[in-house]
């Protein structure tokens, strides 16, 4: 879990928008979304390959 030091003077709202950005670029809340149910590793590959064709797709 991220965690920041509350500096002298920081609002609130200054603290917790660097909490987010931090928890964001560490990737926390989308690894929590993919591991929320468990997910074969059949199912993963397949849905892996549909989005590596989706990106072919939109790249052309």
């Amino acid at each position: 879990m991220g965690h920041i030091v509350v500096h002298e003077g920081d609002s609130f709202e200054f603290a917790l928008k660097r909490f987010n950005r931090k928890v964001q670029q560490a990737g926390i809340l989308s690894e929590a979304r993919r591991r929320r149910f468990y997910e074969s590793p059949q199912a993963r590959r397949k849905r892996k390959a549909e989005a590596q064709r989706r990106r072919q797709r939109r790249g052309r």
